[in-house]
């Protein structure tokens, strides 16, 4: 069954293929057939009612510094097309809601990957309140009052932009450090909503560890191990990627949020987990495909295209 492919990413040309789900996603597409587009999130436009966008024919390879080649852009109405891939990264801006609710004109009819308007209701560090339980306490708030109390309970604490990605503005502030009303002084100039705080957990000294789940079933794992001195764990800031087998906590957590993952129509989605916590759901561009297979775990690009050509189908 060939289809017809639009993905809507970050331009081709700044991929660092090596790690790239989405360059995998295209792999994998052009493998199986499927006919692929590539156009950039300021190229959506609705006009009299109709999401159209410039899209360029593109050709992929896995050879870094060759990796595509582009055709001419043309306008195309984006309800002509199988299925768009919702892929640019965030920041989870007005801007990237915007494109939820464009999307959203076409979709089912045109299968968006993930749903545009249960990513949009799903901001990873707001989505997985929905699942306290599984969660390190968590506070979101601008109030410093409550964020000073908060820490004065739990001693050791993070603190995050809500909108935030990558790791980027993420801070542990301990128990005794004497910077949490400066930094808060920050984030009030540089944030008008409210911020993340979290007990910190000690647990990531041992790693993060990135979940993927197709269609709310976990596919594959992978840890993320931080560089030392440095508290975030993603690998664009120095964390190293390692192999690790899934825990039965793991198991549990997963378990307990397949379903809604399934009902809302995110078919591709990567986790965090920390010790035993449950600590963000990523819906918008989830990472991680490459890394997987390349410590021998499954191929969830395959796994990601079975699952879209069985819905589409």
């Amino acid at each position: 069954m060939a289809l017809a492919v639009a993905f809507q990413m970050d331009h081709i040309s700044k991929l660092a293929i090596r790690g790239d789900s989405t360059f995998a996603l295209m792999l994998e597409a052009a493998r199986r057939g499927h006919g692929l587009h590539h156009y950039t999130p300021d190229r959506l436009a609705m006009r009299n009612g109709r999401v159209e966008a410039r899209v360029e024919a593109v050709t992929v390879r896995d050879e870094e510094g060759n990796h595509f080649t582009l055709s001419e852009a043309e306008t195309r109405d984006l309800s002509t097309f199988d299925v768009i891939q919702l892929r640019q990264d965030p920041p989870f801006d007005m801007g990237y809601i915007t494109t939820t609710h464009l999307l959203e004109r076409i979709h089912p009819k045109t299968l968006v990957v993930n749903d545009p308007g249960h990513v949009r209701n799903a901001p990873e560090k707001l989505f997985v309140t929905e699942f306290a339980d599984l969660t390190p306490p968590t506070l979101i708030t601008r109030d410093r009052r409550e964020i000073v109390a908060f820490r004065e309970e739990f001693g050791d604490i993070i603190v995050k932009p809500l909108y935030g990605n990558g790791g980027a503005g993420v801070f542990r502030i301990a128990g005794g450090d004497e910077n949490l009303a400066s930094l808060l002084e920050i984030f009030e100039d540089v944030y008008r909503e409210p911020f993340v705080v979290q007990q910190y957990l000690p647990a990531v000294r041992q790693g993060d560890k990135r979940i993927i789940l197709v269609e709310g079933e976990a596919v594959g794992i992978i840890n993320r191990i931080p560089a030392a001195g440095e508290a975030r764990s993603n690998m664009h800031v120095g964390g190293r990627a390692e192999p690790v087998d899934m825990t039965e906590r793991d198991r549990e957590i997963c378990a307990a949020i397949g379903p809604t993952l399934r009902e809302r129509g995110l078919i591709f989605v990567g986790i965090d987990v920390i010790g035993d916590y449950l600590t963000e759901i990523n819906v918008t561009s989830p990472t991680g495909i490459r890394e997987v297979k390349r410590f021998g775990g499954a191929d969830i690009a395959a796994l990601v295209w079975d699952a879209i050509e069985a819905r589409v189908g």
